[in-house]
């Protein structure tokens, strides 16, 4: 992929608190009507549940540390002691954290668009005191990083800032490839939204992989319209050379190629579409347009977990 590198004060403002307090304003008011009617009272179920011990991780609150047990590994790691609360679903994203994801145009990144996705649905399973966790991964389909599924804004905000940074989760190994990792975090019937604007090369396999997990989960896909990525201005030379950031390979373009990427790209992310209407998986586009995009997917998320609760 090939893309304008941007300065690294745009690259921090890919995701802020303030942006984040206006996604949830935003939800609250569009999904009132919704959780007043499918809930009795905010929280659903007899309470914490205690689930066993693990290794502590980062974001965990320091309250949750067994101390005794961690005397016992010379608080080396710390043990942490996990709980489980009843909650009407469970969300884990999977969000793509390909390095071409830290490009863009126009001062604004391709990550943007998919934080924001993120914010979108963490956030409305905040609102429904769902479970929300996430899995990151990189152009080659493979984990980079995961949080396992909590309740709570605090883990939403979390989540975020370990897509932001893109680094690796230290309680978790990042190997093997994202379906058999996805499969292993669910412990059960979850609702998997994989989000990613699906440039990379194995696209194909990948989302036929996703049809075969949707028979036991409900995956969909939302696709990040990226075209503007690839909306270059004019110039005038003839041949330009350009870099791909992933894979540190140069090419030499003529102008006029160059002048195609962006219908090139749609082009193939309209494949990328119907292939997922054949494999029977659900895909929604969403554009920079932010109130529209926070629009579609409260609506779309409202509707997969609405008729999961109603399943199960």
């Amino acid at each position: 992929m090939n893309a304008q590198l941007l300065d690294q004060a745009a690259y921090q403002q890919a995701v802020n608190l303030a942006e984040i307090a206006k996604v949830e304003f935003f939800i609250l008011k569009r999904m009132k009507e919704l959780a007043m009617g499918d809930h009795a009272s905010v929280f659903k179920g007899a309470g914490f549940n205690f689930a066993g011990l693990r290794d502590w991780e980062p974001g965990d609150a320091i309250s949750s540390v067994d101390w005794a047990h961690s005397s016992l590994t010379n608080f080396s790691p710390l043990i942490a002691r996990e709980f489980e609360q009843d909650s009407n679903a469970t969300i884990v994203a999977v969000a793509d954290a390909s390095l071409s994801t830290r490009c863009g145009a126009q001062h604004t990144l391709i990550m943007t668009a998919i934080a924001r996705c993120l914010a979108a649905i963490g956030l409305s399973a905040v609102l429904f005191q769902d479970q929300f966790g996430l899995i990151t991964f990189d152009d080659s389909f493979q984990q980079i990083a995961a949080a396992r599924p909590r309740i709570g804004k605090s883990h939403v905000i979390y989540c975020l800032d370990l897509y932001q940074q893109r680094r690796q989760n230290g309680g978790v190994v990042a190997q093997g490839d994202v379906t058999a990792s996805i499969a292993a975090h669910l412990r059960k019937t979850s609702l998997v939204p994989v989000i990613s604007d699906f440039l990379f090369a194995d696209a194909a396999r990948v989302i036929q992989e996703l049809a075969i997990l949707n028979t036991s989960h409900d995956v969909f896909l939302l696709m990040v319209d990226v075209r503007f990525a690839f909306q270059f201005p004019d110039v005038s030379a003839g041949w330009i050379e350009g870099y791909d950031v992933e894979t540190g390979r140069a090419r030499i373009f003529s102008r006029r190629e160059m002048q195609q990427l962006a219908t090139r790209v749609g082009e193939w992310q309209e494949q990328m579409m119907q292939l997922a209407r054949e494999q029977g998986l659900d895909m929604v586009r969403v554009g920079l347009d932010r109130w529209e995009m926070e629009n579609t997917l409260v609506e779309f998320v409202a509707e997969r977990r609405l008729r999961k609760v109603k399943m199960a």
